[in-house]
């Protein structure tokens, strides 16, 4: 399970590294209400990525099969859009197309859902806080986006 957990932790470390110069981006848009204080992304994200892992893992434990090989595929997709997304969003600060990469990872969360699902429900259940951050996160988005034109 350590490699597992390992790796979606190690994605957003790499991603928090390379966004840190460009934090204070947050601070100083305009943002939506019900925006959080910067401090509590880098705590949630941590058990967004942790339950990653976690789900990972059983989805990799889980007998082969087809289904399992779509899920782990979805499953590294997504991880690979989320790392990218920060990236636009506070390093070029191109909030519409941040939006629209946002929009992509929920649509793929979404399909890893379902993928996860079919092979072990639990680890599916542990990615709705994820799905809903993701929707919390595009209504953000969508404000900075309107807010900062």
């Amino acid at each position: 399970m350590g490699v597992s957990v390992a790796i979606p932790l190690a994605v957003g470390a790499l991603s928090a590294l390379l966004t840190a110069g460009s934090m204070g981006t947050y601070g100083a848009i305009k943002r939506p209400p019900l925006s959080p204080p910067g401090a509590v992304f880098p705590i949630v994200w941590t058990i967004l990525f942790l339950l990653m892992g976690i789900s990972c893992y059983f989805i990799y434990s889980a007998p082969d099969s087809g289904k399992k090989q779509i899920a782990l595929r979805l499953y590294l997709i997504q991880l690979a859009v989320n790392f990218v997304w920060p990236l636009l969003f506070f390093n070029a600060q191109a909030f519409g197309l941040a939006f629209v990469w946002l929009l992509l990872l929920w649509g793929l969360v979404v399909a890893m859902l379902f993928a996860f699902y079919d092979v072990a429900p639990l680890a599916a259940w542990l990615q709705l806080p994820y799905l809903l951050w993701l929707t919390f996160a595009a209504y953000l988005s969508f404000g900075v986006l309107l807010l900062n034109v």
